[in-house]
């Protein structure tokens, strides 16, 4: 799905709002969970149905790419594993934690996990994920957490 598909599916969500909403005129980003088109379209059906309402990344990732950490209020257009809109998704919370830090509620949020399977597959993720900037996971290693809403689907 191209740029002007993308832009197609905001702009149906702004027709769908009344004229006095705040997000006319707010940006948004396009965003996938998962680093394989199946885990995406895994973790992108979780959001939908509003069992995943929570995300986490490695700071490290933030710094390394040169990106601004995400925000309360930031608003993305969840995408599935073809690169097609699920929903649009605003986040709530934003805050950094070390990943031996994450607790039950958190693990609960990510998908209805327990700590510890949240724990083994994150393991594996970063384990994938963090040696393409020249790192290694550990338990001490800085996460990025968020909590969001859906609100468009």
């Amino acid at each position: 799905m191209g740029d002007s598909s993308i832009n197609e599916y905001w702009n149906a969500f702004l027709s769908s709002l009344p004229p006095t909403s705040p997000y006319f005129g707010r940006s948004f980003l396009t965003e996938k969970f998962g680093d394989t088109p199946d885990l995406v379209d895994e973790l992108g059906g979780l959001v939908v149905k509003g069992i995943k309402t929570a995300a986490c990344s490695a700071l490290w990732e933030w710094e390394a790419e040169g990106h601004f950490l995400p925000h309360l209020g930031m608003v993305s257009i969840v995408l599935n594993g073809q690169d097609l809109p699920l929903c649009i998704i605003e986040i709530t919370e934003v805050y950094v934690c070390r990943f031996k830090a994450v607790d039950q509620d958190f693990a609960q949020a990510e998908g209805n996990y327990s700590i510890a399977y949240w724990r083994e597959v994150n393991k594996k993720l970063f384990s994938r994920s963090l040696p393409k900037i020249g790192k290694e996971f550990t338990e001490e290693m800085p996460l990025v957490c968020v909590l969001f809403k859906v609100i468009h689907k």
